[in-house]
């Protein structure tokens, strides 16, 4: 954190009027400290080793080094300690699930409500991933389903065996999007415990964090994307 208890937050978009209203909603909130403002990628990636933010709200789609590549290099460093929440436009974008296996801890929607882009940044701050929105399981679901289709990754279900059957099933119900408190209700242990099988499963499988977790099992087929309905 910037200062104690305050967060630091880099805002990457190449659109002035966004980066403005960001900045306004941000600055009203007396833990979050704006450190800077990117007009693209490249400009992220280094305003990021300047100034070491806690979170960076990165766009997916930016002239020249998109939010994708300034993602990945920015958290290839080993030493970095950002988190990146990706801002993104419903009726895109194939690249939410490239933006995630990147690094990234998960995405909103440029037109979500002040409180919950300020809510959603604390919680990624504390290690959480932003999975709970029905259209992030959506996304993930469409494309996975695009890429992948019926057939499991070898490579995936390989992976499988590191974990017990118990962590399994919470790898299942992690995948669905359900919340620490609803995995310890289904299963009745409490949500300490939960939290212990998620920290073992992230280490075993070598994910960095919840939102790799719902990629890795769709790609290991223990979630089959639902049905929807074609288009006429």
């Amino acid at each position: 954190m910037n200062d104690v208890g305050r967060l630091a937050v880099l805002i990457a978009d190449d659109q002035a009027l966004v980066r403005r209203g960001l900045r306004m909603i941000l600055e009203t909130e007396p833990d979050l400290d704006v450190v800077g403002e990117a007009e693209d990628g490249a400009d992220a990636v280094m305003l990021v080793a300047s100034t070491r933010p806690d979170i960076v709200l990165m766009d997916v789609r930016m002239p020249g080094v998109d939010g994708i590549e300034a993602t990945r290099r920015i958290l290839a460093d080993p030493g970095c300690r950002s988190r990146v929440l990706m801002l993104t436009t419903f009726d895109m974008d194939e690249y939410v699930v490239d933006a995630l296996r990147a690094g990234a801890s998960g995405f909103l929607l440029k037109d979500v409500r002040p409180e919950l882009l300020v809510d959603g940044i604390r919680a990624v701050a504390a290690g959480e991933s932003l999975l709970a929105p029905v259209v992030t399981r959506r996304l993930i679901e469409a494309y996975l389903d695009q890429r992948l289709g019926a057939t499991a990754d070898p490579e995936a279900t390989r992976r499988l065996a590191a974990i017990t059957p118990r962590e399994d099933e919470v790898l299942r119900l992690v995948a669905r999007g359900q919340t620490n408190a609803e995995i310890a209700g289904a299963l009745y242990v409490s949500e300490t415990t939960v939290k212990t099988h998620v920290s073992r499963i992230l280490t075993k499988l070598g994910l960095r964090d919840r939102v790799q977790a719902v990629i890795f099992a769709y790609e290991a087929g223990l979630v089959v994307p639902t049905a929807r309905p074609s288009q006429q």
